[in-house]
Formats: C-alpha cells, sequence, structure tokens
C-alpha cells in the first residue's frame, strides 16, 4: 500500500489581470486517487509570487507588463479592494467512494 501526494494547478488571466489559481491536493493509493481537495488564490497584478510554482511566475511574467501594474494602480481604489476581496471560499474535501473488490 503505496500513499503519494501529487499536484494540479488551474491558473486563470481575469479581465483586469489578476491570476486566479486553483490548486488540486490529490491523494493517490497504489496509483488509484482516494481524495482531492482545492485551495484557490487571488493575485493582483505586481504581487510577489516567487513562492508560488514555477507554473504561476511564468503566467505572471507573461501577463505582467509594467503598462499592466501601472493601469492596475492606477484604478480606483474601490476597484482593486473588490479584487482583493474575491478569494473564494475553502471547498470542503470531498471523501470518494473506495473501489469494490472483484
Amino acid at each position: 500500500m503505496a500513499l503519494t501526494e501529487t499536484f494540479a494547478y488551474k491558473i486563470e488571466v481575469n479581465e483586469n489581470r489578476s491570476l486566479g489559481v486553483r490548486k488540486a491536493d490529490i491523494v493517490l493509493k497504489d496509483g488509484v486517487e482516494i481524495a482531492r481537495s482545492y485551495t484557490r488564490q487571488c493575485f493582483t497584478p505586481g504581487s510577489d509570487v516567487s513562492a508560488e510554482p514555477k507554473e504561476v511566475q511564468d503566467v505572471a511574467a507573461a501577463v505582467w507588463t509594467q503598462e499592466v501594474i501601472d493601469a492596475y494602480k492606477a484604478l480606483p481604489a474601490e476597484a482593486t479592494e473588490a479584487t482583493e476581496a474575491a478569494e473564494a471560499p475553502e471547498v470542503p474535501e470531498v471523501k470518494t467512494a473506495k473501489a469494490k473488490k472483484k
């Protein structure tokens, strides 16, 4: 019985060029998925993403030009506060059914 954990990321570029990142934590038992849970984060243009996976850093580097960062900073305070507060709530862990033995 070998348990392993792996991760998968979904990265979205929003209209205001903020990044939405969904991380899936996947638990495998002998190569078969037995559990999956999700966490979400939102990063605004110019945010420090140095602690994030390379994929997130690469997308941020491609999308967040100095022009995009300056335009985001020039938005009214109400618009930027709404983006920063828009982090998605935690999604409860979903339990999966065990595979039937043959």
